[in-house]
């Protein structure tokens, strides 16, 4: 048990009353249907409570009152079906009520302060209209309910910028959505009927192949997430022959995930097509084997040398990805090339009615040496139509942020050349992440001002694996 985790005996027995604890979780607990009083004990003390994996479907009245400057709240993984009254809590940040029963919100229920609203796989059905009384909401996730429609109020949370809606019942999205949001950088709709009825008018690129299973030998794990497991193989596309290549293998499993279904990331990252800036993909896997396996695509290896170039955000940036100490240091030109080549895929995929949805550079692999990077993880992606073009400036506020981003790893010592880039990286960061979305550069336009700003340089080639 880690230093803030505890098992119900220890917090009923007495032994934590006169600690002032600031964090606790409780071990999941499935018998533990009423709300334990000895919580309260901790008082002003606590920021986090995680009472996550037990039998709650209800808090007590006095909740608020007596945990006064919670900040973060997870309720995942129980038994509630309405949504408790939050309405006079006057610290909550977070709350997360991810796979529960879920089928109510009622109106004036939410916190006042929130930021991160985390309703992934319940069946929730509407929305209230009071979430306009939470004009700090930043992040919110509802992928996995029964919403076909988002109530018109919502467009007063200024702040949102990120929203997952995958996996709902959407015919149509809200036309609002791609243009009443000044910060909205990240969406996700995949699963919905008006992203499936999409996806069928797409093809898949010329080229790609069947890959039976047995043709294919795993030999190490490269990573993992909620979608799946991403291995090294060696891929013999004959027995007969003596011609083999090392691949990375990704066979797509599990349900949902706070992004959407991993079967429609399959589907996302093979019409996604080829491009120099997206890992390429070789074929997907044919006559797999084993239970929960959705399928699997087979891609091409990344070459050593790429590292990712960021970290994920956290509870306390919410939105905005993390830097670790050394990541500095990248030359300016090596850094315009590598963000020319990313606005190039994003402008494939565009062209492709594709959006990434999670353009971060915690989903870029990149080279500081050859000035590339490899746009990966397709988690949120989504396959859209003509009534949903507006979602291409949404995306592009999205790679200003990574701009801004980049430039902070750019070292000192910057000579004219590299001052004017900075400036020119400044301005075009500006446009992208304008308020008034209509206002902004389509990805086609943000390439040719990177172009302009390398001149005679160009972009580096990506370069071949080294078999080793």
């Amino acid at each position: 048990m880690s230093n803030d985790t505890y098992d119900l005996e220890a917090l009923q027995n007495g032994s934590l009353a006169n600690l002032a604890l600031t964090k606790f979780k409780l071990t999941p607990t499935p018998s533990l249907t009423v709300f334990p009083d000895d919580i309260f004990s901790f008082g002003p003390s606590l920021i986090h409570l995680d009472l996550s994996g037990t039998g709650l479907s209800s808090l007590p009245p006095n909740f608020s009152t007596s945990l006064p400057n919670l900040k973060i709240l997870f309720l995942s993984n129980c038994a509630f079906e309405t949504f408790p009254d939050l309405s006079s809590h006057p610290t909550l940040e977070m709350v997360a009520f991810r796979h529960n029963s879920l089928t109510s919100i009622p109106e004036n229920t939410l916190p006042p302060k929130l930021r991160w609203l985390i309703l992934t796989d319940n069946n929730i059905p509407s929305l209230p209209s009071t979430i306009s009384q939470c004009p700090n909401l930043e992040k919110c996730l509802l992928a996995g309910n029964n919403l076909s429609a988002l109530p018109p109020s919502l467009t007063r949370c200024q702040n949102l910028t990120l929203l997952r809606l995958s996996a709902n019942n959407f015919t149509s999205l809200p036309k609002f959505l791609f243009t009443a949001f000044p910060k909205l950088a990240y969406l996700s709709f995949a699963g919905n009927p008006c992203s499936l009825r999409s996806r069928e008018a797409h093809k898949l690129p010329f080229g790609l192949q069947d890959i039976p299973y047995r043709s294919l030998t795993i030999s190490r794990v490269l990573g993992q997430g909620a979608s799946g497991v991403i291995s090294q193989a060696e891929w013999k596309p004959s027995p007969d022959s003596d011609f083999s290549e090392d691949v990375a293998v990704k066979m797509f499993k599990g349900s949902l995930t706070s992004d959407g279904r991993p079967e429609d990331e399959m589907e996302a990252v093979l019409l996604a097509g080829s491009h120099e800036s997206l890992i390429g993909v070789i074929g997907k896997v044919t006559e797999w084997e084993g239970e929960g396996v959705k399928g699997g695509i087979v891609m091409s290896l990344v070459p050593e040398g790429y590292k990712v170039l960021g970290l994920p955000p956290d509870l306390e940036s919410c939105t905005r990805d993390r830097f670790a100490e050394g990541e500095e240091g990248w030359e300016m030109g090596k850094a315009v090339e590598m963000l020319t080549g990313i606005a190039g895929a994003g402008a494939h995929l565009h062209g492709r009615r594709i959006c990434h949805g999670d353009l971060y550079a915690h989903n870029i692999l990149a080279s500081r040496e050859d000035g590339h990077g490899l746009l990966g993880d397709f988690g949120a992606a989504s396959v859209y139509g003509e009534e949903e073009d507006g979602v291409e400036r949404v995306e592009v506020a999205a790679f200003g942020r990574l701009v801004g981003d980049v430039l902070g790893l750019v070292g000192e010592g910057e000579g004219e050349e590299e001052r004017a880039m900075r400036k020119g990286l400044e301005e075009l960061q500006r446009r992208c992440e304008d308020g008034v979305v209509e206002g902004r550069p389509d990805f086609d336009e943000v390439v040719e001002v990177l172009r302009g700003m390398l001149g005679w340089r160009g972009m580096m080639r990506i370069p071949e694996v080294v078999p080793h």
